[in-house]
């Protein structure tokens, strides 16, 4: 777009410009005396670049090496519109290599990136673009101090010390755990009047983290660091939310939170706990000194079925601060009751029996068990002692009759072989007798003298031996019992 313009005086506003376009000008001129006046030659371009709306995107990263910090810092560039004709940045900060060790400087960068080196304080830093038209919002940096654990407590000779050239001395304020730059009391001289301008400054009862910065290599490093206070007093507050968490029968288990560094006005050096036991007599209080870090506290040794009175103090190096006091219930001694153990115990053993059965039946069920055959054992009969069967018998009216040696005096049930053994013996038994007895009844008188009779008797017998013994030895090859028939064979 081409704007021509009559300029009749030496300044000019241009308007309705496009707001993120970059302009090109050029300007001559012509005399307005002459008759016939010619224009000059054009002035070199002149270029007008968009303004600067917006503040830097930077990024930083730090790195700690041996007491100095390392801060690299990176920043988006300008846009195209706003760089035409170049753009500068300006860089700020309350300390840096340049200024060694405590100084602020500020310096000016054309490209995007920088390295600064630093000290373990916080330190703030600004950045700034510019060009043609004007400047930028400037983007704040803040880089906190390095935390460090464990800090101890620095003498009350820290603001009498003598200083040299190339180190200076810092006090950050401490007010909720913060230390911000803005806070930050500064001695870099080593004038006695210096010395006296930051002993007013400083207020009593005020904590303060102290640093102490030399120059190294043109780099600060900070050698030492500690926790200080002008004049410390008595903490002004007792410790907070103060209660027991946990009630036994003879403990207890305290909690509470520090009281606020503001209110604290000290050193804390340790915690006060006290305890008195309340009761229709007058109780001595028990006090004991615990650790100043703890925040919890497990109290012991307590009576059981009683009531306490606690009180929790904090102390520091100029007295004791306000108590925080809560009163305690332990709980009585619990008894384990007989009948409650004995009931225990019998559904123990009834858990334990059902368990074991119903364990049995799944495992029947999951492997059933593999029957065996059942093979009893017995004994062959064998026939009574033949002592007995030899018995003699006397005879007083005896008739002799012819006798069959074929004719066997054995019972039809004896061919049987489902009877038991025991059945057989008292069955034969009874045989015998009625064969004797019939061979009596059949009988009258004889004429034969009385050795012939014992004669024949007694063949009579030993056939009747012999014959009892075969039907014995077939009897005795079949056995039934248990619903079982084994074969036997007998020699």
């Amino acid at each position: 777009m081409s704007v021509s313009l009559l300029i009749f005086t030496d300044k000019v506003i241009v308007v309705n410009l496009l707001k993120h376009s970059a302009y090109q000008f050029q300007i001559r001129h012509r005399s307005t005396q002459a008759q016939n006046p010619l224009w000059s030659k054009w002035s070199p371009v002149l270029m007008v670049p968009a303004e600067l709306e917006h503040e830097p995107e930077v990024n930083i990263k730090t790195k700690v090496v041996n007491g100095t910090r390392e801060v690299a810092l990176t920043w988006k560039p300008m846009p195209h519109a706003a760089a035409v004709g170049g753009v500068t940045y300006w860089l700020e900060d309350t300390q840096s290599s340049h200024g060694c060790p405590c100084k602020r400087t500020k310096t000016s960068r054309h490209h995007n990136n920088t390295v600064i080196y630093v000290s373990y304080s916080a330190v703030n830093i600004s950045l700034t673009a510019r060009n043609a038209v004007g400047y930028s919002p400037s983007a704040l940096i803040e880089v906190p101090a390095i935390p460090a654990a464990d800090l101890k407590t620095c003498d009350n000779m820290t603001l009498d010390e003598k200083l040299n050239k190339k180190t200076c001395k810092q006090w950050y304020e401490l007010r909720d755990q913060d230390s911000r730059p803005q806070n930050v009391i500064t001695l870099a001289s080593k004038k006695k009047k210096e010395r006296e301008r930051v002993k007013k400054k400083m207020q009593d009862y005020v904590r303060y983290l102290h640093f102490e910065h030399t120059c190294d290599n043109e780099k600060p490093r900070t050698v030492k660091m500690c926790l200080f206070y002008k004049k410390e007093g008595a903490p002004q507050r007792e410790p907070q939310v103060f209660a027991a968490i946990n009630d036994a029968h003879n403990s207890a288990i305290l909690s509470w939170k520090a009281t606020a560094s503001e209110h604290q006005r000290g050193f804390r050096t340790h915690y006060s706990l006290c305890s008195m036991k309340i009761s229709s007599q007058e109780g001595q209080e028990e006090c004991r000194n615990i650790s100043a870090s703890l925040t919890k506290y497990h109290l012991e040794n307590l009576a059981p079925g009683a009531k306490y009175n606690i009180s929790l103090a904090a102390v520091t190096r100029a007295g004791e601060g306000p108590k925080a006091i809560i009163s305690i219930y332990t709980q009585p001694e619990k008894q384990m009751n007989v009948w409650l153990s004995f009931g225990l115990l019998i559904a123990f053993f009834l858990g334990t029996t059902m368990c074991t059965v119903i364990l049995k039946r799944i495992k029947n069920k999951i492997f059933p068990p593999v029957p065996k055959p059942v093979i009893p054992d017995f004994n062959l009969f064998q026939p009574e002692n033949q002592e007995i069967l030899e018995g003699k018998e006397e005879v007083n009216d005896l008739t002799l009759l012819q006798l069959h040696p074929k004719v066997k005096s054995v019972p039809e049930d004896a061919g049987e072989t489902t009877t038991l053994r025991g059945e057989w013996d008292h069955g034969s038994d009874k045989d015998m007798e009625n064969e004797r007895g019939d061979s009596r009844m059949s009988g009258g008188t004889s004429d034969e003298s009385p050795g012939s009779t014992d004669q024949a008797l007694r063949s009579s017998r030993e056939g009747e031996i012999t014959d009892l013994e075969q039907v014995d030895n077939e009897i005795a090859m079949l056995i039934y019992r248990n619903g079982l028939v084994f074969d036997v064979k007998v020699d």
